[in-house]
């Protein structure tokens, strides 16, 4: 979330993978949407390995499935959320809310005063010296 200068990127940690991120809360509202992996995916514009690997990698991350695979021929076809992904989802998207509040702060405000709109050129800088 761009707040002016200042960049909020909130990332959930799982050893050495990201178990939340901004892209992967989208993949799963996109999943919630669409009824199915493959569908998340189009809607994204994303590959759908690619969304699948994301999807396997946050299964497997998380203590309980955010995501459940619904196989066979019947009406029950595709992918959903679990109780657990609405949860995770809803608590990521409060995370990013409240870390605007930073946005906000006098820190915040002193920071972005201080930056210039654009990087001088190398040689501006050089001068400058």
């Amino acid at each position: 979330m761009k707040i002016g200068p200042l960049l909020i990127k909130l990332r959930m940690i799982c050893g050495d993978r990201f178990a939340m991120g901004p892209g992967k809360a989208q993949l799963l509202e996109a999943l919630d949407r669409e009824g199915s992996i493959s569908g998340a995916a189009r809607s994204l514009d994303m590959s759908y390995r690619r969304a699948w690997l994301l999807v396997d990698e946050t299964n497997r991350c998380f203590t309980e499935p955010l995501v459940e695979t619904l196989a066979g021929g019947g009406r029950e076809r595709g992918a959903r959320l679990t109780p657990a992904g609405h949860k995770a989802i809803a608590a990521f998207r409060a995370l990013e809310e409240a870390s605007a509040v930073l946005a906000e702060s006098e820190a915040s405000r002193t920071l972005a005063a201080m930056i210039r709109a654009e990087p001088l050129a190398a040689e501006e800088r050089a001068k400058d010296e």
